[in-house]
């Protein structure tokens, strides 16, 4: 099992930056590529990132590319968001989730952390 718990989510104006973080416990961290997803209200769950066990690779969503940076520091455990220019449609749970080798599905989930961007 590997537990995830994110924080730094919280309320900012648009064009203000966040920095989210996801700490990993239970299994060996640099086994599983991280990726971050979104929901908001009333939508599906989408895809905002990935990165991978090393950290030498990511992909991005359209949507977030040259605002949002993934990246990880497998000594302390934990993936990091760092989100800027925000915009409105930003708004929604972010969950950060791990994903095991040679598996095309994501297998474990935190709890998520709320991003509400004014206008």
């Amino acid at each position: 099992q590997v537990q995830l718990v994110e924080s730094g989510g919280g309320l900012v104006q648009a064009g203000g930056s966040l920095r989210l973080s996801c700490a990993a416990s239970g299994r060996t961290f640099s086994n599983y590529a991280m990726g971050w997803f979104r929901q908001a209200p009333g939508k599906e769950r989408e895809f905002v990132v990935a990165i991978s066990r090393s950290g030498g690779s990511t992909f991005y969503a359209d949507s977030v590319k040259g605002r949002f940076t993934i990246s990880r520091d497998n000594a302390k455990n934990t993936v990091y968001l760092q989100m800027n220019s925000l915009k409105p449609e930003d708004t929604a749970v972010y969950y950060c989730a791990a994903k095991s080798a040679g598996k095309s599905e994501y297998d474990y989930w935190g709890q998520g952390t709320q991003v509400t961007v004014s206008s």
